[in-house]
C-alpha cells in the first residue's frame, strides 16, 4: 500500500514550507529515517527523514515550490513495486534551474467540483520540537462521522514537553481513526483521514477555507469605550464562525468586547491580540457581554478506581522524584511588606490594562524583583553540571502554571532585558496558552530560576522541589492583611494593618550557602518593600 509523505509542521505558528532539495530521485530506494527532501521555513532549514523503506514512487511538487502543512509532497512504495508513470509536470523532479521558491497555491479549483472528486487528507502526528519523535493521543474530541472544521481541535496529544491540542488542517469528515487515545506513535505517522465533505457546506478537501473578506467598521467620534453602539452599526463577522486563540477571547472578555465586530487580520479572517488592541485604541464601540454568574462547582462523588498515569504526569513523577535524589534541599522562608505594591496596583490596574491590554497581576511585581535580586547574586542563577559551575548567560524565568491535569513551567527567556509591561504581557500569555494547550516546546523548558504561586489557592507559604537543572525555585504564599509592629525612625512602635506575604526559597545546599540564600532573599524583600520600577 503506498505510503503518503507529508508536508511536516515545524513549529506551532508555522503553516508552509518551501523544498529546496529532494535528496533521492523517482525510483531511488530510500530507508526509514534516510534524509528524504530538505525544507526551509520562517524559523528553521532541516532535512525530513522517510516514514519508511521503501521505493519514491512519485514527486508531487517541485524544488522550490512552497506548500501548506499536512500537503502531502510524494508517495512512497513497498520494495519491489513499479515505480509510478510521471503524469503531469509536478510529479516529475525539479531540474536544476528551476525558478527559486513559486508560490504553489494550497486551493487551486476555480469552479465547485463534484463531491465525489474531494480526496482524502491524512491527519499526521505533528512533530512538537526537534528534539520531539512521538507523541501519545490522550483524546479524541471527534468521532468517526463528525463534521469538521479547519483549524478546529482535532485531537489532543501529550509529548515529553507539552500537552497540546491539534487543529484539522481542512474541512470535511472524521472518515477513519487509526492510532487509539493512550496509543503512543511516531511523528509522522498518520492517525486518522478526513475525506468528504460536511454537509452542512460543501469544501474541497484539499483547500483551506477560503478567506471573508472583512467589512470595515468605522468607529465612532467621542464614543466611551465599552458603550453600546449605535444600531446601524454592522457586525463584522454576521453569521460567519468567529476564528480567534484563547488569549483573544480572554481578552475580549475582560474588555467587555464583542468579537463579532473586531475585524480579524489573520488567516481566514482569523482575530488575533493586535487586532484587539487596535480595537482598543480607536475606542470602537462593542455591545457589553452580558457576565455569567458564578456557582459554587457540584461535590464530587467518591469512586474506588485506578487509573494510569498520563504522560505528563508521570514525567512530573520522574523528575521530582530525580530532584530529591540529586539535590540537598534547604529553603530560607522571608515574610515580605507587599503594602506598596498593593496600593500601587490598585492605584494603577486600570490606567496599565488601558495601556497594554492586560491585567495587572502582582507576578510581574515578583518576576522583577527576583530578576533583580539574580542580577545581584549569578549564584542563585547558576547551575552544578559535571562537578562545575555553569553560570547562565541570560536570566531565563519559569513560571510554573498549574493545569488541572498536572503543572507545566513555560519560560520567559532573556527575562532580564524585558520591561515591566513586556513581563506583564508575556507572562500572561504564556499562562493562557499553556491551559489551553497552545503552548509550542521552544516555550517550554530551558529556564534558570522558577517561580511558583501556591498562595493562589491560599496557601500561607509552599516547600517547593526545585527545577532541574536550576539550583533554586521562589514559592510565593497567600497576600493577607495582617496587624503588624511598625517602628518609626524615633523608636516609637505602632500596630498598623499590612499586606504581607510570605516568600520561600528552595535552593540546592550543594552550590548556594545558606548565606547567598539570606542575601538573595534579602534583595527580594527590599525591591518589593521599597519598589521603585516603572510600570511600562
Amino acid at each position: 500500500m503506498p505510503t503518503p509523505v507529508i508536508m511536516p509542521q515545524m513549529g506551532e505558528s508555522i503553516v508552509e514550507g518551501t523544498i529546496t532539495k529532494w535528496l533521492k530521485q523517482i525510483g531511488d530506494s530510500v530507508e526509514k529515517d534516510e534524509p528524504l527532501f530538505e525544507i526551509s521555513t520562517d524559523k528553521v532549514d532541516a532535512e525530513i527523514p522517510s516514514p519508511i523503506s521503501g521505493i519514491l514512487t512519485e514527486i508531487k511538487f517541485p524544488e522550490g515550490a512552497t506548500v501548506g502543512i499536512n500537503t502531502v509532497v510524494a508517495m512512497l512504495g513497498e520494495n519491489g513495486s513499479a515505480v509510478a508513470q510521471q503524469t503531469n509536470s509536478t510529479s516529475a523532479p525539479a531540474p536544476k534551474a528551476a525558478p527559486a521558491k513559486p508560490q504553489v497555491p494550497l486551493a487551486k479549483p476555480a469552479s465547485p467540483a463534484p463531491l465525489e472528486a474531494a480526496k482524502p487528507q491524512v491527519v499526521v502526528m505533528p512533530q512538537m520540537g526537534e528534539s520531539i519523535f512521538e507523541g501519545t493521543i490522550t483524546k479524541w474530541l471527534k468521532k468517526v462521522g463528525d463534521s469538521v472544521k479547519k483549524d478546529e481541535p482535532l485531537f489532543e496529544i501529550s509529548t515529553d514537553k507539552v500537552d497540546a491540542e491539534i487543529p484539522s488542517h481542512v474541512d470535511g469528515i472524521l472518515t477513519e481513526i487509526r492510532a487509539q487515545e493512550g496509543e503512543t506513535v511516531q511523528i509522522n505517522a498518520v492517525v486518522a483521514i478526513i475525506g468528504g465533505f460536511s454537509a452542512e457546506r460543501p469544501t474541497f478537501a484539499h483547500a483551506p477555507s477560503t478567506p471573508q473578506k472583512a467589512q470595515t467598521v468605522a468607529p465612532q467620534k467621542n464614543v466611551q469605550p465599552n458603550a453600546a453602539p449605535a444600531l446601524q452599526t454592522a457586525a463584522v463577522h454576521a453569521g460567519e464562525k468567529i476564528r480567534s486563540s484563547p488569549l483573544v477571547r480572554r481578552m475580549a472578555k475582560e474588555h467587555n468586547i464583542d468579537l463579532r465586530y473586531v475585524a480579524g487580520s489573520g488567516s481566514s479572517g482569523r482575530i488575533n491580540k493586535q487586532d484587539i488592541l487596535n480595537y482598543l485604541d480607536k475606542g470602537a464601540a462593542a455591545p457589553q457581554v452580558p457576565e455569567k454568574t458564578q456557582s459554587a462547582p457540584p461535590p464530587v462523588a467518591l469512586t474506588a478506581d485506578v487509573v494510569p498515569l498520563t504522560k505528563m504526569r508521570a514525567i512530573i513523577a520522574q523528575r521530582m522524584v530525580e530532584s530529591k535524589r540529586i539535590a540537598p534541599h534547604v529553603y530560607s522562608i522571608y515574610k515580605v511588606d507587599m503594602t506598596r505594591i498593593v496600593r500601587l496596583r490598585d492605584r494603577e490596574r486600570a490606567a496599565f490594562e488601558q495601556r497594554h491590554g492586560v491585567k495587572l497581576t502582582y507576578m510581574p511585581f515578583v518576576a522583577t524583583a527576583a530578576i533583580e535580586a539574580l542580577r545581584h547574586h549569578p549564584i542563585v542563577n547558576a547551575s552544578l553540571v559535571d562537578n562545575a559551575i555553569h553560570y547562565h548567560a541570560n536570566i531565563n524565568i519559569g513560571i510554573a502554571v498549574a493545569l488541572e491535569w498536572g503543572l507545566i513551567v513555560p519560560t520567559v527567556r532573556e527575562s532580564e532585558k524585558r520591561s515591566f509591561s513586556d513581563l506583564a504581557r508575556i507572562i500572561a500569555d504564556l499562562a493562557a496558552r499553556a491551559r489551553s494547550k497552545k503552548l509550542s516546546p521552544d516555550e517550554v523548558g530551558g529556564s534558570t530560576f522558577t517561580l511558583t504561586n501556591p498562595g493562589i489557592f491560599g496557601d500561607e507559604f509552599g516547600i517547593p522541589i526545585i527545577n532541574q537543572p536550576e539550583s533554586a525555585i521562589l514559592a510565593i504564599g497567600a497576600l493577607k492583611k495582617e496587624p503588624v509592629v511598625l517602628t518609626d525612625a524615633e523608636g516609637n512602635d505602632t500596630i498598623a494593618i499590612r499586606s504581607m506575604q510570605y516568600y520561600c526559597l528552595g535552593y540546592d545546599h550543594r552550590l548556594i550557602d545558606g548565606a547567598d540564600g539570606g542575601k538573595f532573599m534579602s534583595e527580594i524583600k527590599r525591591q518589593l518593600e521599597t519598589w521603585d520600577h516603572p510600570l511600562d
